[in-house]
C-alpha cells in the first residue's frame, strides 16, 4: 500500500474575521488559502500562479552544515501606507541571539525574479501584511523581507528550520505553504516565547499561512523525508519589522 502522508495533526485555523483577535491573543494565527485570498484581494489562481518560481530558485550556498538541502531567493521591500518599493539589493542578516547556525552572516542570495515581483498579487499579498502587521503594532513604515525557499531531500532528509525553534528578530513573521510533495515530516511547532504553551500541526493546504507575533512565540518546522520521487516542501517567509532591517540603523534605513 503506498505510504499515506496526510496530516496527523490538523491546523488550527481561524476565520478571516478573527485573525486580529487571534494574533493579539495567542501570538499566532493560521488561515486557510480562502482566507488567504479572501483578505489578500488576490484570486485563488493568482496565487497557485506564483508556484512554478519556486522551480527555478538557486542553492542556499551557506548552510553551515553542508546540506544541500535548500533552495532560496530573497528580496527586500519598504511599505508606508499603501506605497510599496524595492529596494536595492541587500544581504540578509539576523544576529546570533536569534539564530544561533546563521547569525552574525552577510548571506547575500540571489534576488527574487522580476517577473513574479511585479505580478499584481505580490503586491497585494505584501500590502495586505503591512495591514496586518499594523493592526497588531500599529501603523508605520515597515521593513520587509521575503524568502521563497524550497527545502527538498537530496541528502536524504530536509530541514526547514536548521537553526532549531527560533525568533525572528522582527514584528510579524508570514510562512506560506506554496506546496507539500511527496515528502512526510514538516511539521510546524509554535510555543510561547516566555511560557510553556505551544502546539503542533502539519501546513498542507498550498497557500494557507501562518502568521506570527514574533515577540511572543518561537517556532520551527521539524525534518522532512521522502516518500516519493522529486519530494520537496515549497514556503514563502516574509518578514516586516518597523523602524530598519535587521543590521541597519534606523536612520541609515529611512
Amino acid at each position: 500500500m503506498p505510504v499515506m502522508t496526510r496530516p496527523f495533526f490538523f491546523p488550527p485555523v481561524v476565520s478571516p474575521g478573527a485573525l486580529d483577535t487571534s494574533l493579539q491573543g495567542q501570538g499566532h494565527a493560521v488561515l486557510d488559502a480562502a482566507a488567504v485570498a479572501q483578505l489578500s484581494g488576490c484570486s485563488a489562481a493568482e496565487l497557485l500562479a506564483l508556484g512554478p518560481y519556486w522551480d527555478a530558485l538557486p542553492p542556499d550556498a551557506f548552510l553551515k552544515d553542508g546540506g544541500r538541502y535548500r533552495r532560496r531567493r530573497h528580496s527586500c521591500f519598504v511599505l508606508e501606507g499603501d506605497s510599496l518599493a524595492q529596494v536595492p539589493h541587500r544581504p540578509h542578516w539576523q544576529p546570533l541571539e536569534y539564530n544561533a547556525l546563521h547569525g552574525g552572516m552577510q548571506r547575500l542570495f540571489e534576488p527574487m525574479d522580476p517577473a513574479m515581483v511585479a505580478r499584481p498579487a505580490w503586491g497585494r499579498l505584501l500590502r495586505w501584511l503591512g495591514r496586518t502587521a499594523s493592526a497588531l503594532k500599529g501603523a508605520q513604515r515597515w521593513y520587509i523581507e521575503a524568502h521563497p525557499l524550497r527545502i527538498d531531500t537530496t541528502d536524504g532528509i530536509g530541514r526547514p528550520t536548521p537553526e532549531g525553534a527560533h525568533r525572528d528578530g522582527v514584528d510579524l513573521v508570514a510562512v506560506f505553504l506554496v506546496q507539500r510533495r511527496g515528502v512526510k515530516g514538516g511539521e510546524t511547532r509554535v510555543f510561547q516565547a516566555t511560557g510553556p504553551s505551544g502546539q503542533r500541526f502539519t501546513l498542507s493546504e498550498p497557500w494557507s499561512v501562518l502568521l506570527l507575533d514574533d515577540a511572543r512565540v518561537i517556532h520551527e518546522t521539524t525534518p522532512i523525508q521522502p516518500v516519493e520521487a522529486l519530494a520537496c516542501r515549497d514556503t514563502l517567509v516574509v518578514t516586516l519589522r518597523a523602524g530598519a532591517f535587521q543590521g541597519e540603523g534606523a536612520a541609515a534605513a529611512a
